[in-house]
């Protein structure tokens, strides 16, 4: 992969949140190598907790401390940790996304991808990638070795 933050014209997950944010309707459609063809409302990107998947309310029991919000799309997660009074740093190669979380009031948020994280170790408590991300390495080993150093 080996990539920097996205150009205007490559975001489309992040004109598809702009364009939810600004309230047009539109749906993201997912197709896959294996064939599987999805159309759903991006309204999950910007919902609250009461509409969180069990396994993500489960997961977010274990954070603690400096939380770091890979992938973090509209800010749906760091953003709750943030009111919950966390020091989260919600980052995505989006700047579209990037945007929106400012906008929705994230404090600490930043274009970056996850292929180029260049922080200090042990800058974090908690390192959360929720909603699927963990395909963004490509593969189930990259997590592990490019994310260690941060986490405490």
């Amino acid at each position: 992969m080996g990539r920097g933050p996205l150009k205007e014209d490559q975001d489309a997950f992040g004109h598809m949140l702009w364009a939810h944010y600004r309230g047009e309707k539109v749906f993201e459609i997912i197709e896959r190598d294996d064939g599987y063809v999805d159309a759903t409302d991006p309204s999950k990107y910007f919902s609250g907790y009461e509409d969180w998947p069990m396994i993500q309310k489960k997961a977010i029991e274990f954070v603690k401390g400096r939380v770091l919000d890979v992938g973090c799309g509209a800010g749906r997660h760091s953003i709750y940790f943030q009111n919950k009074g966390f020091d989260v740093l919600g980052i995505d190669v989006s700047p579209l996304a990037i945007k929106i979380c400012e906008l929705r009031g994230l404090k600490n948020a930043k274009v970056m991808a996850v292929e180029v994280l260049n922080f200090k170790p042990n800058s974090f408590d908690t390192i959360i990638m929720l909603g699927n991300n963990f395909g963004l390495f490509g593969d189930f080993k990259k997590p592990k070795g490019s994310l260690k150093d941060s986490i405490k």
